[in-house]
């Protein structure tokens, strides 16, 4: 690819608390699709930069109204449910998995039927701003080795995990691996096409993915953490999702599911686990040693998780965190309207729901977060849980961004209104243009 400079206001997380707004800036993009500078009209250079860029036919000018942001990073995907998002959410997690959820998934054994639904949904992540996703596919590898060629074909930054199934106990017969050998096999077998057909600015990256604890037997998961150091991966599951899921590793293991992932090896600085909305200090605590981040759900903890994710404490405490949608436990693709559940879940958490209890012990004090802190864990949070360079706005970042269009009524506001009011009301049909390594892979 050629340079590509992108001119116009643009705003990127700095820390969690601290978004840099920039009203006029040159983002240069080097053809191998990384950040090479960020240039202010206060550069000497500014506008001999611009006028080259234009000259050379290399410059992306913003519309007025048009921002650049960074690409959303989306931590927890179940691709393969996207055919049933915003059913049956009102049924308990383990009526919902085994009624619903695992028949859609055994149909994923249809190379064809995947290729449709996998098609679809790559498209529609591009389409909400989403530029990296970590997704579940199913225990088929062709299947989940179609979903890694929709990645490349069309441009997202794909992290794409096999996923792992064979405790006889918790899955059911017709969708579930025949055994341990056959589950630790099929995984490696997938690892291994992914990487023998990998290219040099690679979009994919295979994921190790026991689904949850209940779902795998133990020598599973043993095997699973082996792959994981043999291979050098990234790790992704469940922890402590529902009262449900983290009594069963209770019951089973003698410990909670944060620990028995940790006794297995699946606890490292690659693993990213979701929900987390039952965890405990003592749990909290052994993830930030292991340097193990997770994923925030705001909309799907609504409906599962039995709690509310302390999102604020986790920050605070030093924990790794990112936001993800949770497709179909949640109902939308959209980091927007997460950022914006998470925000408000805090508040609920914070003030307390049952208002027949005092004020002064309905909640939990100081658990308020701002929809800066919400922008941050889609974005910086999720590339640093990835170990990426992405996320910021960046000199040394990849070019994966995204150009919003704002509402003609933000014109008269103050450049803090401005973001505000993106994150919380900007809609797909908003997403005007996206970039991954500085390549256009979505136009409105």
């Amino acid at each position: 690819m050629k340079q590509l400079i992108i001119h116009g206001p643009a705003f990127t997380a700095l820390d969690v608390d601290h978004v840099q707004a920039l009203a006029d800036c040159l983002v240069v993009i080097d053809e191998h699709g990384w950040i090479e500078r960020v240039l202010t009209p206060d550069d000497q250079d500014f506008e001999r930069v611009r006028q080259a860029a234009k000259g050379a036919d290399q410059l992306r000018e913003l519309a007025k109204g048009e921002y650049l942001l960074p690409g959303f990073i989306d931590l927890h995907v179940h691709v393969p449910q996207w055919p049933q998002a915003g059913l049956a959410l009102d049924r308990p997690l383990e009526e919902w998995l085994n009624h619903y959820t695992f028949p859609l998934e055994a149909k994923f054994s249809d190379r064809d039927f995947a290729a449709r639904v996998y098609q679809d949904f790559v498209h529609t992540l591009l389409a909400h701003g989403t530029t990296t996703a970590m997704m579940f596919g199913t225990i088929h590898v062709a299947a989940n080795l179609e979903l890694a060629a929709q990645c490349r074909r069309q441009g997202l930054r794909g992290f794409i995990g096999q996923v792992t199934m064979d405790n006889p106990e918790e899955t059911p017969e017709y969708y579930r691996d025949a055994s341990p050998a056959a589950a630790l096999r099929a995984s490696e077998d997938f690892i291994q096409h992914v990487q023998e057909t990998a290219r040099a600015d690679e979009l994919v990256t295979p994921v190790i993915t026991p689904r949850f604890v209940p779902s795998c037997t133990a020598q599973t998961l043993a095997g699973l953490g082996r792959l994981a150091a043999k291979y050098d991966l990234p790790i992704q599951s469940h922890v402590s999702e529902s009262n449900w899921e983290s009594q069963y590793a209770i019951d089973h293991f003698g410990m909670h599911d944060a620990a028995t992932l940790d006794y297995f090896g699946l606890l490292t600085h690659r693993a990213v686990m979701a929900h987390g909305t039952q965890l405990t200090h003592e749990d909290m605590e052994l993830l930030k040693e292991r340097q193990t981040a997770l994923t925030h759900c705001p909309i799907s903890n609504a409906y599962f998780g039995n709690g509310v994710l302390p999102v604020h404490y986790l920050l605070k405490n030093g924990n790794r965190l990112g936001l993800g949608s949770d497709i179909s436990g949640g109902y939308t693709p959209s980091l927007y309207h997460n950022i914006r559940q998470a925000v408000k879940s805090s508040r609920m958490l914070e003030d307390g729901v049952d208002s027949n209890q005092p004020a002064s012990e309905r909640g939990v004090a100081t658990s308020r977060i701002t929809v800066t802190n919400a922008f941050y864990l889609a974005t910086v949070g999720g590339a640093r849980a990835l170990n990426i360079k992405s996320g910021q706005i960046k000199a040394g970042y990849r070019a994966d961004l995204q150009v919003v269009r704002a509402h003609p009524s933000f014109t008269a506001l103050s450049t803090q209104d401005v973001f505000e009011r993106l994150l919380y009301q900007t809609e797909a049909a908003d997403v005007q243009d996206v970039y991954v390594n500085g390549h256009l892979v979505y136009e409105n």
